[in-house]
């Protein structure tokens, strides 16, 4: 008697995850922060003058004092009067690790303010102050 042998021919089921909608779920994640992440920007909005020599600003400065075009002053991103300038430095520099003020002036504010603001960090006792400005570009001739 002869057995017959059967031969059964069987697929393996494949349990691979699908990875193509999470590579559009990363693609679209990508583009939206490629868009927005020049958008956001930290502190007041100044316009800041160009300069060809200038130095890299610290990721997170303790006392930043921005002024607008308008002569508004901007104590970390807290409207601060002229007249109380003085004052809030003394109170910022308190819990400041780094003694140093950084000033971020817009371009078109007029010089006679600046010089206002200027007299006001030095009569509250700031020695060290760190203008921000934007890279230039080097112009080639």
């Amino acid at each position: 008697m002869a057995k017959s042998v059967r031969t059964e021919v069987r697929e393996s089921v494949k349990s691979e995850p699908n990875v193509v909608p999470l590579c559009d779920v990363l693609l679209v994640l990508l583009i939206i922060f490629m868009v927005v992440t020049p958008l956001v920007q930290k502190g007041v909005d100044v316009q800041l003058p160009t300069a060809l020599n200038s130095i890299n600003m610290p990721d997170n400065p303790d006392v930043v004092l921005s002024v607008k075009a308008d002569g508004t002053l901007y104590l970390k991103e807290q409207r601060v009067a002229l007249d109380a300038l003085a004052s809030s430095l003394e109170e910022a520099f308190i819990t400041a690790k780094e003694k140093k003020l950084y000033l971020r002036a817009d371009q078109n504010l007029e010089f006679g303010k600046i010089v206002d603001v200027i007299d006001r960090i030095r009569e509250a006792g700031i020695e060290l102050v760190g203008i921000i400005t934007e890279k230039k570009a080097t112009e080639e001739t």
